[in-house]
C-alpha cells in the first residue's frame, strides 16, 4: 500500500527522504493540484489527510499527502483510529500518504500496529551517537559516494571528527569539497580537508580535555571560541557526553582489572583498540567517582537546553561545575 511512516531526530536525512519520495510521486506540472501538506496542530489534520488521500489525482503523476509532526503513533483518539481502519486498506494506488514525526512510534498502540502492518515503508532516521565513530565514518563514506567525492580512510575519519552526527553539515561540507576538487578522480589529501572544513567537534574535544584537567579558565576560553563560531549548544553537549562516556567506560574496565586492549575497546565501543593506551593515560588522573559524577551534570545540561534554558549561561555553569569535580583528589 502507498503508505509511508518516517520518524527520528535526524531532520535533514528525513527531509531528503521526503523530497526524494515527493519528486518520485508528483508531476512538476500538477504539484499545486496533487500535493497537500498538513501540520498536526491544524484542526482535524489527521482526518483531513485521510480524506485528501482518497481523492483521485488530477492530471499526470500521483497524489501526495503529507501529515507533518503526526501524533497518530503516540496518541490516537478513537475517531481517528476508526477512520484509519476504514481508509488505509482502500487508498487508491495513485495516492501516497506520508506521516512524519520526531518521536518514536508507541508499539503498543493499535494505530501504530495498523500503520506498521499497512505501510510500504516504516522507517527510522536516528542520529548516530557521537561516540559511535565507526558508524560516523561509514556515514561520511556513504555521503561521499553519493556526492561524488573521493576520500582516503584517514580523510573520512577526519571529516567524521569535524562534523560529528550533523547530517546537514556533512552534506554542506561535502558539497564544498566537491566544488573545490571539480570532480577530480584523485582522493582528497588531508591538508585540503583540514583547510576547508571547520573542525568544531575537535574543539569540543579540546573543551572536554580542559574540563577533565579541571582547568576552568582554559575550558571557558575554548567554550567562548565555540560560541563565537556559532557552534550549536546541543552539539557541544553531545560531543562532551560522548567523550566523558568513553572515559568512564575505559575507567570502569581498568578498575575491574581488565588489561586486554581489545576487551576494553569492546566495552567502550571503540573501533580501534590502539586508542585504548592513550585513553588509559587520559583517565589516570581521575577517579571513577569523579567520572561518574560528571555524566549526570552533562545530562542535566542537555535537558535544560532542550527545555529552552539560555545556552550560554547553562553551558558556562556546567563547565565550571565539572571542572570543579575534576579538580578534586589531585
Amino acid at each position: 500500500m502507498p503508505i509511508y511512516v518516517y520518524w527520528g531526530e535526524d531532520d535533514f536525512a528525513m527531509e531528503k527522504a521526503v523530497a526524494t519520495l515527493r519528486d518520485r510521486i508528483l508531476d512538476p506540472l500538477w504539484i499545486s493540484f496533487n500535493s497537500t501538506i498538513l501540520s498536526s496542530d491544524q484542526p482535524d489534520a489527521a482526518i483531513t489527510a485521510l480524506n485528501q488521500v482518497m481523492t483521485p489525482a488530477f492530471g499526470g503523476g500521483g497524489r501526495f499527502v503529507w501529515l507533518v509532526n503526526s501524533t497518530v503513533c503516540q496518541q490516537c483518539p478513537d475517531n481517528i483510529l476508526a477512520e484509519l481502519t476504514r481508509t488505509l486498506s482502500v487508498i487508491p494506488e495513485n495516492s501516497w500518504l506520508l506521516l512524519t514525526s520526531r518521536n518514536k512510534p508507541d508499539e503498543r498502540l493499535k494505530s501504530t500496529k495498523l500503520l506498521k502492518k499497512s505501510a510500504q515503508e516504516f522507517r527510522e532516521f536516528p542520529l548516530i551517537p557521537p561516540w559511535k565513530t565507526e558508524l560516523l565514518v561509514q556515514s561520511v563514506n556513504q555521503v561521499a559516494e553519493t556526492v561524488g567525492v573521493k576520500l582516503t580512510s584517514r580523510g573520512a575519519e577526519l571529516l567524521a571528527e569535524a562534523v560529528g552526527n550533523d547530517t546537514r553539515l556533512l552534506y554542506n561540507e561535502m558539497e564544498k569539497l566537491r566544488l573545490y576538487t571539480k570532480n577530480s578522480s584523485k582522493p582528497l589529501d588531508i591538508n585540503t580537508i583540514t583547510q576547508l572544513v571547520r573542525n568544531t567537534t575537535q574543539n569540543s574535544l579540546q573543551l572536554a580535555a580542559a574540563m577533565k584537567m579541571g582547568d576552568t579558565p582554559k575550558a571557558l576560553s575554548i567554550l567562548a571560541d565555540l560560541i563565537s563560531a556559532a557552534e550549536p549548544g546541543l552539539r557541544i553537549v553531545a560531543t562532551l557526553i560522548g567523550q566523558f562516556r568513553t572515559w568512564l567506560l575505559v575507567k570502569i574496565a581498568m578498575e575491574s582489572g581488565e588489561r586486554n586492549p581489545q576487551a576494553i575497546a569492546q566495552v567502550a565501543e571503540i573501533n580501534n583498540p590502539k586508542r585504548i593506551y592513550f585513553l588509559q593515560q587520559e583517565v589516570k588522573s581521575l577517579s571513577l567517582e569523579q567520572l561518574i559524577s560528571c555524566l549526570p551534570l552533562l545530562l542535566q545540561l542537555e535537558v535544560s537546553i532542550k527545555q529552552g534554558s539560555p545556552e550560554v549561561p547553562a553551558l558556562q555553569t556546567k563547565v565550571i561545575e565539572i571542572c570543579q569535580v575534576c579538580q578534586g583528589q589531585r
